[in-house]
């Protein structure tokens, strides 16, 4: 059978590990047996398609993923998702112009911090991170707007900090361009008071020389994002999509750099299990734990 994948928008990033993973996936199978890419708002959208059968599997933001298997907001009942496999862990940050005195995540107090969108991901995703750090949004003035209104505003003064998105991207790459800026750091016990409170980030090492202003390796927080499914998707098709990506990470890195570390991501299943993927009960696919017990993670 021919089965869909829902990505987002044209160009993001789901969309583009999308047309990676359809491309090694599909290059040996006969046409009836192909993936589609299927195009949507994202990840609230691919588990709301995941519900109504209309897609088979679908990438989504790993802190979305328990809200769906619970039917807490935004969703209006529980979803019966099952993770298949990691896709990348992106790191989010905070970049302020190279001279605001602005030195740790601490100093965001008193500040003008675009944070995102009201009601978006990202806005949530700053709420997390001072939540678990002990910073109120009181502290500091949130400004609410989008990625390229964010970063217009940085560069003319009209705030101080802003929130990114996962690199690579166009608006971050294009603002590195137009004025001198600086990823602000966390001292590793920050980092590690998170990770400990929020199970769908993760640590990862921003190199130098990844956008102009990171002149070293920074470690920072990501968000892990996910392939999922449906609990009613066949175990035999799961197992088929998981063994290409553990057989093919390098390939896949090579075709898109997001799936760089792809192979990493898969390690910690050695050691902690199934749960490492196990988001808040929301439970690997049959299909998926089979796979990596044949590929010798389990």
């Amino acid at each position: 059978m021919v089965f869909r994948i829902g990505t987002a928008d044209t160009g993001g990033t789901f969309d583009t590990q999308g047309m990676a993973v359809a491309e090694v996936f599909n290059e040996s199978r006969p046409p009836e047996e192909r993936c589609e890419l299927t195009r949507s708002s994202a990840s609230i959208d691919n588990a709301n398609r995941l519900d109504r059968g209309e897609i088979e599997f679908g990438f989504m933001a790993s802190n979305w993923v328990p809200r769906a298997g619970r039917g807490t907001a935004p969703f209006e009942h529980p979803i019966g998702l099952r993770t298949v496999s990691p896709a990348n862990a992106g790191p989010i940050f905070f970049v302020a112009l190279a001279d605001t005195p602005v030195e740790n995540i601490a100093d965001l107090a008193g500040r003008r911090v675009a944070v995102g969108a009201g009601d978006s991901g990202m806005t949530q995703h700053v709420h997390t991170i001072c939540d678990a750090l002990g910073i109120p949004f009181s502290d500091f003035t949130p400004v609410y707007m989008g990625f390229p209104e964010g970063a217009d505003a940085l560069v003319t003064g009209e705030v101080d900090v802003q929130f990114q998105c996962p690199i690579p991207n166009a608006v971050m790459t294009d603002l590195s361009e137009r004025a001198r800026i600086r990823v602000v750091p966390y001292r590793e016990e920050q980092i590690g008071h998170v990770l400990s409170q929020v199970p769908f980030y993760r640590r990862v090492i921003m190199r130098r020389g990844v956008f102009r202003g990171v002149d070293e390796d920074i470690p920072q927080i990501a968000v892990l994002n996910v392939l999922v499914t449906h609990e009613r998707v066949d175990e035999d098709l799961v197992y088929a999509l998981v063994s290409t990506l553990v057989g093919n990470t390098g390939r896949l890195a090579r075709i898109n750099p997001l799936f760089e570390g792809l192979d990493e991501l898969y390690e910690p299943l050695r050691t902690q299990g199934p749960r490492t993927l196990e988001l808040e009960g929301v439970p690997l696919h049959p299909g998926a734990l089979r796979a990596y017990r044949d590929a010798g993670y389990l």
